[in-house]
């Protein structure tokens, strides 16, 4: 198995400089600590593009959350459009597949594959996503995704696991310590149904 997060300090070890980084975030909690670790280290710039959050409102309330942390630690941010259709274009054939399974592989590519494309666009030096702080989240697929697009668009990919070195359990005390809403699913329409469903039972 890869060792992820010793990828990662390899990296960081041998920056020659401070570099630009594109952070993709799925919310503000998930990103507290990731930019805890990364600002000193990288002129980061956030890109938030959740479409997969359903419904509008849940995605208003997260993006208003991002937006406080970020304007507090004075790190710059991209907002991109909410085209839900778009996700569900990606899962399509997935739609009912549960948590864990390859619609969360199908969503993390969609997401990261617009967050490679716009790195590239804008001539930053890395990219990398928030997705792998959280313990519900496949890491070996998040970088192999990401080196793929490495390859495709030729713009590095930071590789990582957030979720070492008590990066999850940092997050946690982050949102508390900043009073961050944290949601109770990963946001997108299939695993609130699951969310629901489960808390009937």
């Amino acid at each position: 198995m890869e060792n992820y997060y010793k990828e990662y300090e390899e990296i960081i070890n041998n920056l020659d400089g401070k570099k630009s980084l594109l952070l993709h975030s799925c919310c503000a909690p998930c990103s507290s600590s990731v930019l805890e670790k990364l600002k000193d280290k990288f002129d980061v710039t956030v890109f938030y593009y959740n479409p997969n959050i359903a419904p509008f409102s849940e995605f208003e309330r997260r993006l208003k959350e991002q937006i406080t942390l970020l304007e507090k630690l004075k790190i710059s941010y991209i907002i991109a459009e909410y085209e839900p259709n778009d996700f569900f274009t990606a899962i399509k054939g997935y739609e009912n597949y549960p948590e864990g399974s390859e619609r969360c592989k199908h969503c993390y590519y969609f997401r990261m594959k617009e967050l490679a494309k716009f790195a590239k666009e804008r001539n930053f030096d890395y990219f990398t996503t928030t997705l792998s702080v959280s313990p519900h989240k496949n890491a070996d697929w998040i970088n192999e995704i990401g080196k793929e697009l490495e390859n495709e668009f030729n713009v590095k990919f930071l590789t990582s696991d957030f979720k070492k070195k008590n990066g999850y359990l940092r997050s946690l005390e982050l949102s508390r310590e900043y009073g961050l809403y944290r949601q109770e699913y990963c946001g997108c329409r299939p695993r609130k149904k699951e969310t629901s469903e489960t808390n009937k039972n």
